[in-house]
């Protein structure tokens, strides 16, 4: 697989591609970083400190459209997945984003705290989970 990592979901029998670190572009991981849901998203799993299931992490979209954000941020190297029975397991890749990009993943946590808050003060934002 040229340099990727994957394993094959045995729930959707699709293969999950993870750049390596040395694959990790600085305008791809930005892109991915370009969207509030996906900054909710990082800074959730950076809260949890590990990995956390799709289902457990509330966004103000609907199941489809979240599990599109968390394809984009495994593609672009921000989080790993790996499943776990029907579980989706995520958690961010620090330890490589650090390294390629030092600080960039501790400024799109604060800004996803800042998008969660915002969520919150919403009242329309009933947040479904994924």
């Amino acid at each position: 697989m040229c340099g990727y990592h994957g394993s094959v979901a045995s729930r959707t029998a699709t293969d999950l591609v993870h750049p390596d670190r040395e694959e990790l572009v600085f305008a791809r991981v930005m892109g991915a970083l370009s969207d509030p849901v996906r900054l909710g998203v990082v800074a959730r799993l950076a809260e949890a400190g590990g990995e956390l299931a799709c289902g457990t992490i509330t966004t103000p979209v609907s199941k489809s459209t979240q599990s599109a954000h968390f394809k984009i941020l495994r593609e672009a190297g921000v989080i790993h997945q790996r499943d776990q029975g029907t579980r989706r397991l995520n958690r961010l890749r620090r330890d490589d984003l650090d390294a390629r990009f030092p600080g960039l993943l501790d400024l799109a946590i604060t800004h996803g705290r800042d998008v969660i808050a915002e969520w919150a003060r919403r009242p329309q934002a009933t947040g479904r989970s994924g």
